[in-house]
């Protein structure tokens, strides 16, 4: 999503979406972007379906 791969690396062709990521993330050490907020469901069985989702690792 947003052009970002699963370890929060941009890999997208769009010179405006990279302008734009600031939007959504904060630019780490590493050249990896992180998401400014995550709103997720606290219930125990939907934070496992997260971390062991393709964006786990973000």
């Amino acid at each position: 999503e947003h052009g970002l791969d699963g370890d929060g690396q941009y890999n997208g062709t769009s010179d405006l979406q990279l302008e734009r990521m600031n939007v959504y993330f904060n630019h780490a050490s590493g050249d990896k972007y992180v998401p400014r907020a995550v709103l997720v469901d606290l219930e125990p069985g939907t934070m496992d379906a997260v971390r062991s989702g393709p964006f786990g690792k973000l």
